[in-house]
């Protein structure tokens, strides 16, 4: 089924596109939900105008994209967790912890930018990737550290002194 699209859509077309999508997902989403309509003349070209601006906004996106993957070329960032002694931590630091620590970094990052196997789950170093498009992508070092406890606090700062 040959569908216009009236808005984007990730991963099928931006609007304008004409689009061959299955014909139930095109009769029972694209069109209840107003995303999609007929490839006529007249559609096409009352969107050419619509089209035009998602290119300009698109590429704009594009460009925003690139600087944060620039900026991001050498960061790393520390997540405090709590570990026991061989250094395994007691839960797991995943995407969304990783994109937070980002994010406090003052980088937009989302948590599904965050390229991750499995969560890391011991005291580490560990290269992860962040990937905005599959042509845009950045490197970041993530330190997985224990939070500093307040009996190190005490010890730093020598004995007591208030006898």
């Amino acid at each position: 089924m040959k569908l216009l699209l009236k808005q984007d859509i990730a991963k099928l077309g931006i609007v304008g596109d004409v689009v061959d999508v299955s014909a139930g997902y095109g009769r029972n989403y694209l069109l209840p939900q107003k995303m999609a309509m007929a490839p006529t003349e007249a559609n096409m070209k009352r969107l050419a105008e619509m089209r035009k601006h998602a290119e300009e906004k698109q590429r704009l996106a594009r460009e925003a994209m690139k600087r944060e993957a620039e900026k991001l070329a050498d960061v790393e960032v520390t997540i405090t967790a709590a570990a026991n002694e061989d250094g395994v931590l007691y839960g797991s630091v995943g995407r969304k912890e990783i994109a937070a620590a980002l994010h406090d970094d003052g980088h937009r990052v989302e948590a599904d930018q965050v390229v991750l196997e499995h969560p890391l789950r011991q005291l580490d170093s560990v290269m992860v990737e962040v990937r905005f498009t599959d042509e845009i992508r950045a490197q970041v070092k993530v330190w997985v550290v224990r939070p500093k406890a307040d009996d190190e606090d005490a010890a730093e700062s020598g004995p007591d002194d208030s006898k």
